[in-house]
């Protein structure tokens, strides 16, 4: 509920002022429009299975809540990469900020994070999906997540493993390299400035964000990209809900 409020109230706010109609504010309230979409595919069906007892799932639904949650956490990812983007030019070239973060610009980097997300997304939930199940049809898990459904299925999964661990390459590692790199030339001009009060304030744009990335990164790392994660489901569970 605090999350839900917070995302909310922080939409209308930027929706409605018009002195945060800037692309940074515009990227930040898409990034809780996916933090909102993202409580409602998983905690809505939890909650009703943790109250209700009826701790079951349809597989049209597991396969639905895999899609969106593998869409809007890879669309997460590409839309933090932009935004360090945003504060890089904000920083490192600001007299020419509003015409390369012009309105066009900030609207393709939101539909190519989604785009990017829905995609991907596709492609594993058709490929996770099309395994047949044998034995025990419990997941090990708080929600359809691709690895623990893949844990039930009795064929060989390791080539498909492998393609994950591509896959979180791609859109885990690639995107952080690309953020630490924007970092890297924004700390450069940070520290070139000779206004204490000018490096103050650039360093207080970037600090949520920096601390969104960890959060979000972090996690996935160690979910998706750590040797044995499959093994410890207990841990999976827990950083999910970092």
């Amino acid at each position: 509920m605090i999350a839900v409020t917070g995302n909310t109230l922080l939409i209308f706010l930027i929706l409605g002022d018009s002195q945060l109609h800037t692309p940074m504010y515009f990227l930040l309230s898409q990034l809780s429009l996916i933090d909102l979409a993202l409580i409602s595919t998983v905690v809505p069906n939890m909650m009703t299975s943790f109250f209700s007892g009826r701790r079951n799932i349809s597989q049209t639904g597991c396969g639905t809540q895999i899609f969106f949650t593998l869409t809007l956490g890879i669309s997460e990812c590409l839309l933090l990469t932009f935004m360090s983007y945003d504060r890089y030019v904000a920083i490192c070239n600001p007299l020419r900020y509003s015409v390369i973060m012009s309105h066009t610009v900030c609207m393709q980097m939101v539909i190519g994070s989604w785009l990017g997300g829905t995609l991907t997304s596709l492609v594993h939930t058709a490929y996770a999906m099309h395994f047949p199940i044998c034995g025990s049809r419990e997941i090990l898990h708080f929600f359809c997540e691709v690895m623990a459904l893949l844990k039930l299925t009795c064929e060989d999964i390791s080539a498909y493993e492998k393609s994950v661990v591509v896959s979180s390459f791609l859109v885990v590692l690639i995107p952080l390299s690309l953020i630490l790199l924007s970092y890297a030339f924004i700390f450069l001009t940070v520290l070139r400035m000779n206004s204490p009060e000018g490096r103050n304030k650039a360093l207080a744009t970037c600090s949520s964000h920096l601390s969104v990335v960890s959060l979000y990164f972090g996690p996935a790392i160690l979910i998706y990209m750590r040797p044995g994660s499959s093994q410890t489901p207990k841990l999976n569970q827990a950083l999910f809900f970092v």
